[in-house]
């Protein structure tokens, strides 16, 4: 069981001095779960097709932006869709063809587009001034690269406002209910023959799969309008982004890539006739219940009568958390100093991090056994859009990054994904070298 892996993972953290004194949080991601996952979502879509589909899962690189992560994925069977330059960077780091590469951004720039299409990688242009860009880059260069247009359903939102894509004024894409969006859709199409795809993505945590099949239905019953309207099949590729929830309550993974894949072909039949490629681009869903964060209890005192465990895990390492805690709430587990998981009657008690600011808390008032001085708390669930996402307040340096896997015989092994920031950089990153920079006269 992945629970039964994380603690032998803790221990062995404690054992192999990743976590230490010096060390005092590090992150750990179970590599035989990042596989199950990405296995799980194959075998989901690849039951639900008949005949086989052209199926594409491009692992959304903002959830995870680590290049061993991108390289495991890669050499399980996914891609990468990227939203930056930076992303771009790294799933070129990692290996992932061009040819198994989505471009998805609202602002992207000319650089952008005319790096991508002259890699050949698939771009899905976000409105119509960046088709108007695209045709004047086309006016000019040979591309291989498969074009989209990303269209909002504007099927609704779900329950973390910042996190739903598909509202009545989204930001992405073409808002495909407003007066005249649709016929200018299918005009768009019409006009422009390479234009082959189309993009949808409904939103992410907090997003019912009922909403998220709306959405996509919307998209092919679009589809199915252009290539009637043109008289072909020019649109052959389907986009329907990610957005599976995490279940960040428990250890359980739900809902499932099964789950949704076979709701999808119940309303979408058509999805999955072979008329259609597919393209989904899940992140979260891969990678959050593959990660943790280990960190040191520093101190423990009480305020109010209240017991707080200070740690050196907060708002660096949790940022979503700890400025949104209702939306971003965090499973804590407690271990004693040895890596054992701790015992006891459970007390309500503040896990709180190391930065200067009084919200910086992982937890408030969390049942747990009381901790002590020199014990460990993990943050549970954290392998996407946690630790990958450093935030460097009171300049706190980032955290080693380790893999790990467990040996038939008990053993564990580490690799490492990042190692941890030294201050040196820091001081670097802060212009350092620049010292005298503003001292004019």
């Amino acid at each position: 069981m992945a629970s039964d892996r994380r603690d032998q993972a803790v221990r062995a953290a404690v054992e192999q001095a990743l976590l230490s004194d010096s060390e005092p949080v590090v992150a750990l991601l179970d590599i035989a779960g990042i596989r199950a996952s990405a296995a799980a979502l194959r075998a989901a879509f690849a039951a639900v097709a008949r005949p086989p589909a052209r199926v594409l899962h491009a692992f959304a690189v903002k959830a995870a932006p680590l290049v061993p992560v991108l390289r495991l994925l890669h050499r399980e069977g996914l891609g990468a869709e990227v939203a930056s330059p930076g992303e771009l960077a790294l799933a070129r780091a990692a290996r992932v063809r061009a040819d198994r590469t989505v471009l998805d951004s609202p602002a992207k720039t000319p650089a952008e587009l005319r790096e991508a299409l002259a890699l050949g990688i698939a771009v899905n242009a976000d409105n119509a001034q960046e088709l108007d860009r695209i045709d004047a880059l086309l006016s000019t260069l040979r591309t291989t690269s498969p074009i989209g247009l990303r269209v909002n359903a504007q099927v609704g939102g779900g329950t973390i406002g910042a996190l739903s894509t598909a509202t009545a004024t989204s930001k992405f894409g073409v808002a495909l209910r407003d007066e005249g969006a649709r016929q200018w859709v299918v005009r768009a199409f019409v006009e422009r023959p390479w234009l082959t795809r189309l993009h949808t993505h409904s939103g992410s945590q907090g997003m019912p799969l009922a909403l998220l099949v709306a959405g996509v239905r919307e998209v092919y019953d679009l589809a199915e309008e252009i290539n009637a309207a043109v008289g072909r099949r020019q649109v052959d590729t389907i986009d329907i982004g990610g957005g599976l929830p995490v279940n960040f309550a428990s250890d359980e993974e739900t809902p499932t890539y099964e789950e949704y894949a076979r709701l999808l072909a119940a309303e979408v039949p058509g999805l999955f006739d072979g008329r259609y490629g597919l393209v989904t681009e899940f992140g979260r869903s891969l990678l959050a219940k593959h990660g943790t964060v280990l960190a040191r209890v520093e101190y423990t005192k009480t305020s109010g009568a209240r017991p707080i465990a200070v740690t050196h895990a907060g708002v660096q390492v949790a940022t979503r958390t700890v400025y949104d805690p209702a939306s971003w709430p965090l499973r804590i587990a407690a271990y004693d100093a040895k890596g054992l998981p701790r015992t006891g009657p459970a007390v309500d008690q503040d896990v709180a991090g190391p930065a200067c600011f009084a919200g910086d808390l992982l937890a408030v008032q969390r049942p747990l056994p009381l901790l002590a001085q020199g014990d460990i708390v993990a943050a549970l669930d954290t392998g996407a859009y946690y630790f990958a996402h450093h935030y460097a307040y009171n300049s706190l340096p980032r955290p080693g990054v380790y893999g790990f896997v467990v040996r038939p015989d008990g053993a564990v092994r580490f690799a490492t994904v990042r190692p941890p920031q030294r201050v040196a950089e820091i001081v670097a990153e802060s212009g350092g070298d620049q010292r005298d920079a503003l001292l004019l006269e």
